[in-house]
């Protein structure tokens, strides 16, 4: 299933029948792919690639709140908080992660650290290598879901898991104008039914590996008007190919508009203001192009981060458009 494992059709009475048909016949509904989505995504690069860290030559922080088919009882809900800084020298980045999803009973609680290192390729190119590490944690209140068998032993005890560490890696090239990078930010596949650190599991309970591949770019249009293309590719095992493309406008270098298209899944607008060079907020609406656009009123993304702007060598770094 996307984002999280199925959830029994017995926990109808307690989460609407709304959200559990639109689960059903969602594409790919029985597929694996777990982790939270973003419309920001692109200022949301450390939650799935660590060797971001430090890039943008500030000491940055992120907030993201997404809630997910408004209208919905249980529909998914993620809050992230994430944030990261050159350190020792402009070769060295770090930076830390939390990330809270939660969608009807189950919610899911994720830490990581992350640690990057990166070589100038060029006088304009830096490549960088990144190491995340941290934990997991899931927990599922499901004794007090009301069920049409009342002895169904599948919902007779609550998911408590331990905390399940995991680790991953990534690479990240970069100029002024434009970046890729892939990475694989969670390696294990921790089995959350029987609380083991695993690196492979066959168990639908367990985490599955994900594969991300990013890019974007800047181009001046104008002097009064710069366009940013930029796109997410996530591959699961046993999961169709998910790829995010989303354009956004720059005006004045102050207003944000976009339109975003995700594969078999949304579409979207994004609104963004830069109230200073260091302060920006963002807004997104999606809708889907599923059989749920009948039955939610959208998915609310809203976006806020802010740049401590560094003095190195008696020039005030400025933070990047990535």
């Amino acid at each position: 299933m996307k984002r999280h494992n199925r959830l029994s059709m017995k926990m109808i009475p307690q989460v609407t029948l709304a959200l559990f048909a639109g689960i059903l016949f969602w594409p790919n509904a029985s597929k694996a792919q777990q982790d939270p989505m973003y419309t920001h995504y692109m200022y949301n690069t450390l939650s799935v690639n660590p060797a971001y860290a430090g890039s943008r030559d500030a000491l940055t922080i992120t907030g993201i709140t997404r809630h997910q088919w408004v209208g919905l009882e249980g529909a998914p809900t993620t809050q992230t908080i994430t944030t990261h800084t050159p350190i020792l020298s402009e070769k060295l980045g770090a930076g830390l992660s939390f990330v809270s999803d939660r969608i009807g009973p189950i919610s899911t609680a994720i830490f990581s650290a992350d640690l990057s290192y990166q070589v100038k390729v060029s006088e304009k190119a830096n490549l960088s290598f990144g190491l995340k590490g941290g934990f997991n944690y899931r927990q599922g209140n499901l004794s007090n879901l009301q069920t049409t068998d009342a002895l169904d032993p599948s919902f007779e005890n609550n998911i408590q898991s331990d905390f399940l560490p995991n680790f991953g890696f990534g690479m990240y090239y970069s100029t002024e104008r434009y970046y890729a990078g892939v990475s694989v930010p969670k390696l294990l596949q921790n089995n959350f039914s029987t609380g083991q650190a695993v690196v492979s599991s066959s168990d639908p309970a367990a985490e599955k590996r994900h594969y991300f591949l990013i890019g974007g770019a800047i181009f001046p249009i104008s002097s009064a008007l710069l366009f940013k293309p930029t796109t997410l590719v996530k591959v699961v095992e046993n999961a169709p190919l998910e790829v995010d493309f989303t354009a956004n406008f720059l005006i004045f270098e102050k207003v944000w508009l976009g339109a975003m298209y995700r594969s078999r899944d949304a579409v979207g607008a994004l609104l963004g203001y830069q109230f200073t060079e260091q302060l920006k907020f963002g807004y997104s609406l999606d809708f889907a192009t599923t059989r749920l656009i009948s039955t939610q009123s959208g998915t609310h993304e809203v976006m806020l981060t802010y740049d401590f702007l560094f003095k190195t060598q008696g020039k005030i770094m400025s933070p990047r458009y990535f």
